[in-house]
């Protein structure tokens, strides 16, 4: 007998906490006649939330791919405030909706994640890019990043012709250091005395690294205008800025990072991205939500490797075409352990 499937769209909007002016919006799609038991999934962006065009959108794409192919309810919340106690507060109104699992989009949900997870330990909860957190209940999503970066490198010195490339990390910090000694290992494979310029748009406790077009602008610029010619962003929503400053410079090339933001790119930019540093949150998400559809409910590590297709780099701009045997080359060098890709 087949199984009537319901789907239902409830979106509720519930007063900003801590004095913010807008409401935060909580969407959340419920399927009926799925079985005894209805997996819920609960996910808590950062900062930037869904619309960044990078990271939270590519989480958001593997929830997408789960309410398609496994039928699942979802509750999808952005932090209350960009404290601990906000997104402890957020990881809180998942758990009060019914979530199980509960997936924090990215290390700054650390503090907020080893609070509840005491407070719900029948509940499981997931956190990408940290693993700072162990307990049965709480399941670290890691990515190597460096070893994306490398291939992006390698693109990065192909395309220049002026020896001279630029790194933008959003915030210095441990994370964002991986991008960068893989992206500049990945260029001087190609060439050893090729100039690469570093910058970070701000340092903790400031995060804001991570949301601010306008840093991304003005870093990029100062890079294009110090001899750059490619500049690599691993900046979240802050990329979209240094992606302006770089189509305002004729002869130049951006990298993207964490999604394939050529895709997503206005028209005027679109043609000056060379390729994105792809860091498939979107995959990682999904497995979760399908591990623990099957059973596995404890708490632990998972690596996304290039091994894994944890990490890779788009090809969605053709002018990537033809330094793809040399970055094939080098993909297949770490796949075989000839490389070993630094990650500081």
């Amino acid at each position: 007998m087949r199984r009537r499937i319901v789907a239902v769209v409830l979106t509720v909007a519930l007063a900003a906490l801590s004095g913010c002016a807008n409401p935060v919006t909580v969407t959340t799609t419920a399927l009926t006649g799925l079985g005894s038991e209805r997996v819920h999934v609960g996910i808590a962006y950062d900062s930037a939330g869904r619309g960044d065009k990078s990271f939270n959108d590519a989480a958001g794409a593997g929830l997408d791919r789960a309410k398609k192919e496994l039928l699942i309810e979802a509750t999808e919340v952005t932090a209350q405030a960009e404290t601990d106690e906000g997104r402890a507060a957020s990881l809180r109104q998942l758990v009060a909706a019914g979530s199980n699992p509960v997936i924090a989009v990215g290390f700054l949900y650390a503090g907020a994640i080893g609070t509840v997870s005491k407070e719900f330990p029948n509940v499981l909860f997931a956190i990408i890019d940290d693993a700072s957190v162990t307990a049965g209940n709480v399941v670290s999503l890691l990515f190597a990043e460096e070893e994306g970066s490398y291939l992006v490198g390698v693109a990065a010195a192909l395309a220049s012709k002026a020896d001279h490339i630029g790194f933008i990390g959003g915030v210095e910090v441990p994370l964002i250091k991986k991008f960068e000694a893989g992206y500049r290992a990945g260029a001087e494979s190609v060439d050893s005395s090729i100039k690469v310029d570093v910058t970070y748009l701000t340092k903790p406790p400031d995060f804001s690294g991570f949301s601010s077009p306008d840093k991304g602008r003005a870093a990029a610029k100062k890079l294009l205008a110090g001899g750059a010619d490619v500049v690599y962003s691993a900046a979240g929503g802050s990329g979209s800025g240094s992606f302006e400053a770089v189509g305002a410079q004729p002869g130049a090339w951006a990298i993207g990072v964490d999604s394939d933001q050529y895709l997503t790119a206005p028209p005027a930019v679109q043609p000056r991205i060379l390729t994105s540093m792809l860091k498939r949150v979107d995959n990682a998400v999904f497995q979760e939500i399908q591990a623990f559809i099957k059973g596995d409910r404890s708490g632990g590590v998972k690596r996304y490797d290039l091994k894994v297709d944890g990490v890779g780099y788009a090809t969605s701009n053709s002018a990537i075409a033809k330094y793809r045997p040399q970055i094939e080359k080098a993909r297949y060098a770490i796949l075989s352990g000839t490389v070993h890709v630094p990650s500081s």
